[in-house]
């Protein structure tokens, strides 16, 4: 065995010490993963479930009736009883209830006369995005009855067109199912950096950094030595969030696994090579903390396209995207879970994050020189 290896594996072997005696890594690899996780999963949602929904009905009779029993059987509205459309604004302007839909005194007339009756809904629109999903759950809400009640009177219903939706990839229009993958590549962003910057940094205020500098191991045998446990600690993690997205969450996985196996490897290294890039620049792990935290894990969360479509950005913005090492692996994983093995969509992407790696490691190789300056 050469020198350079087996300086390399006695740096290996005691980058693997200090893991397992220092128990901040495994927790960064294994449990800040699954944490934060468990608590996107479950708090993180863009359905609207159970929306407080106001009911005025000016004229009772048989067809409102069967209209605000719609609504109740509903999973989608809480509906509540208002005496007055003053009430309900009321209400409404106290954010007792997210909107109130009105149905006028002549609704039932105008409902047996054959003529289409209007129903006046109301939305909350402070929360644009829960808004335009409340005005689609009453749209539905209102078709499915009017299909129903022309059904039960023996006169189906005629339209010019009869739309039959099928949506690929989320039959069930999930929103556990779309975001799940994507908290996977924010989070392994976060861990990625995190192992590296903070144990780093962590060398250097110990001292120990300073007796590696007067060995002969080369700066490559140094970074080399980082990289690789830390390669297997952050898979680790990864198998983690897998395991918590398909067994927990119920989230769907179609494509492969070892194209997944593939994307994540090239991720963790680009999230690595960050990782070091920052330690070369803050010797301190407060200060490599708040540099990882600012430099990785804000832009996986705002610019990778997890929650915002990169698509609806400013143009600049788009393009600051490109830069994102998060924005290629949330791309393969919501492919590759929900879709399949689509190679179009997944080629592209291995790439940019083959070359993102190869950049952030060969930043950090040219950041990192044997001196203490």
């Amino acid at each position: 065995m050469s020198g350079a290896l087996m300086r390399l594996r006695g740096l290996i072997r005691k980058e693997t010490l200090q893991i397992l005696r220092d128990p901040s890594s495994i927790a960064i690899a294994f449990v800040l993963p699954a944490m934060l996780l468990l608590l996107f999963g479950y708090g993180v949602s863009l359905d609207a479930r159970h929306v407080a929904l106001g009911i005025v009905v000016e004229q009772p009779s048989a067809a409102a009736a069967s209209l605000t029993a719609q609504f109740q059987q509903s999973p989608y509205f809480a509906p509540r009883d208002f005496t007055s459309v003053a009430a309900a604004q009321t209400a409404l302007a106290n954010e007792q209830i997210d909107g109130f839909v009105w149905l006028r005194s002549n609704f039932a007339r105008q409902l047996h006369a054959g003529r289409d009756p209007n129903i006046g809904v109301f939305v909350d629109g402070i929360n644009a995005n829960n808004a335009r999903i409340i005005e689609n759950y009453v749209q539905q809400s209102w078709s499915d009855w009017i299909a129903a009640e022309a059904t039960a009177a023996g006169t189906p219903e005629i339209t010019p067109i009869a739309v039959q939706p099928r949506i690929w990839f989320n039959p069930a229009v999930s929103s556990r199912d779309y975001l799940v993958p994507g908290l996977i590549a924010v989070i392994m962003t976060l861990t990625g950096a995190l192992l590296t910057a903070l144990v780093i940094a962590r060398e250097w205020e110990r001292g120990t950094m300073e007796a590696l500098m007067v060995t002969k191991v080369s700066m490559h045998e140094i970074l080399a030595s980082k990289v690789i446990p830390y390669f297997i600690l952050g898979m680790g993690g990864m198998v983690v969030s897998v395991l918590i997205a398909v067994f927990l969450f119920d989230v769907p996985l179609q494509g492969s696994i070892l194209v997944l196996t593939l994307a994540a490897s090239l991720f963790m290294l680009a999230a690595l090579g960050m990782g070091l890039l920052i330690s070369t620049v803050a010797k301190n792990q407060f200060v490599a903390g708040q540099i990882a935290i600012i430099t990785t894990f804000l832009p996986a969360f705002i610019l990778s396209g997890f929650i915002f479509d990169i698509a609806s950005m400013p143009a600049p913005i788009q393009w600051v995207t490109h830069i994102v090492a998060a924005r290629y692996f949330v791309a393969i994983l919501q492919t590759l879970f929900l879709a399949g093995t689509v190679w179009s969509v997944l080629l592209p992407n291995l790439f940019a994050l083959l070359v993102m790696a190869v950049v952030f490691l060969g930043a950090a190789r040219l950041a990192a020189h044997k001196r203490l300056d």
